[in-house]
């Protein structure tokens, strides 16, 4: 019985016509995808075929229902030509946004509507075994439970933090203890396709695709999380580097101190401007016989979040909103190097930093007119993710879709 398109689509084992076809098909889709609606001569000259070979391949997309014929569209003489488009619904891709303390899935169709989001599901990352077989098990659950066949699932992105090479699937910082790449370990275990990213570049690709931002090209994305990530789009792009690490931003030596970074290193910016910073300094501000609003809930002070930290700013605690505005203030002057390394267009602030809005922004913007030069920064915009919880899911369907269908590598 012949395989189908969506059956052949992620069989590395095809060559030879099929492998063409099926190449032709994905390049089809892709433009549909990036363009929008259009006829079959478009098609033929956007993948400089014929007609006759264009529109072989449109009828055998129509038959699997991937493709939709929509009708005549208006022309300015002669006959009316049929336009085709999406079949929204007949092809699915997976996003999961690793945290340190939970996990969060979405699944989005082909055009990139978000269909389904889980709240957090509470989840402890480690680099162990156990915590993998977890995670597996979470994102399981979550495909068993939906509505939608499970052949449709074309792919799954995955975002997780630290070191990642998305071209080869290895992760350098967790779950690395299997030789295989570890996209190829979930893969396996989860029956689909799985691509890996580093969480912060899934997250600034969400936002570059939202309607955040417009016109611009090059963007910086800083999470502002328990630890700092940077994501860097340059003329529209993820920029990945040579060996796909780009970014570690957090791990820029900056300050003259003896704090042990997770990296090993000391006087790394992560030691004086990230998350887990923020609740050592708070904790230690506490032992000391400072006082906080969190104290009165939270009686184990080791015990204490970040979470509790940034509700308790959104309250007007006082240390929270103090210590907030110290963390903007170290963060501001890694940004100020950005600022005069890439001049960018635009920085967004995301993570969950960002959920404390001005009491952050305000001292990152005073901290990098600081330190950066005044004719760089002077026409950078700095935003507020306004997707939130959501950029790193709609980011990791993206990059699952478009790598899925070769828009970009």
């Amino acid at each position: 019985m012949k395989r189908t398109f969506i059956e052949s689509l992620n069989d590395e084992g095809i060559t030879g016509v099929a492998f063409k076809n099926i190449n032709l098909k994905k390049e089809t889709l892709a433009y549909f995808v990036e363009k929008g609606n259009a006829t079959i001569a478009d098609i033929g000259k956007e993948l400089n075929i014929s007609v006759p070979k264009a529109t072989t391949l449109i009828n055998d997309l129509i038959t699997e229902n991937i493709v939709k014929d929509f009708g005549k569209v208006d022309s300015t003489g002669g006959r009316k030509p049929n336009i085709y488009g999406l079949v929204s619904d007949s092809a699915f891709f997976i996003g999961v946004d690793i945290k340190t303390t939970c996990v969060r899935i979405g699944i989005s169709d082909v055009q990139n509507n978000l269909i389904n989001i889980t709240e957090a599901i509470p989840y402890h990352l480690q680099n162990t075994i156990s915590s993998l077989d977890k995670l597996c098990d979470i994102i399981i659950d979550y495909i068993n439970n939906l509505s939608i066949p499970k052949s449709k699932i074309l792919g799954i992105g995955m975002n997780i933090s630290g070191r990642v090479n998305n071209f080869t699937g290895y992760s350098y910082s967790f779950f690395n203890f299997h030789e295989e790449p570890l996209s190829k370990t979930l893969s396996e275990k989860l029956g689909a396709k799985v691509y890996l990213e580093n969480d912060s570049r899934s997250m600034a690709y969400g936002e570059f695709c939202s309607d955040l931002v417009n016109e611009e090209k090059d963007v910086l994305f800083i999470n502002m999380d328990h630890g700092i990530g940077l994501g860097i789009l340059v003329n529209g792009s993820l920029y990945y580097g040579k060996s796909g690490y780009s970014g570690e931003f957090g791990h820029i030596p900056i300050f003259d101190n003896e704090i042990i970074c997770h990296c090993g290193k000391k006087g790394c910016l992560e030691t004086e401007a990230s998350g887990w910073a923020l609740k050592n300094m708070l904790i230690e501000k506490l032992k000391n016989g400072q006082s906080s609003i969190i104290t009165q809930y939270k009686k184990d002070i080791d015990s204490i979040t970040l979470e509790d930290i940034l509700d308790a700013a959104n309250n007007d605690d006082f240390l929270s909103i103090e210590l907030i505005g110290k963390i903007g203030e170290n963060l501001g002057r890694g940004i100020a190097l950005l600022i005069n390394i890439f001049n960018p267009e635009v920085v967004i602030l995301g993570g969950s930093l960002a959920a404390t809005k001005e009491l952050i922004r305000l001292p990152i913007i005073s901290s990098v007119n600081k330190y950066s030069l005044s004719l760089v920064n002077s026409d950078t915009k700095f935003i507020i993710s306004n997707l939130g919880d959501k950029s790193g899911i709609i980011g990791a369907c993206l990059i699952a879709r478009n790598r899925t269908l070769g828009i970009f590598k």
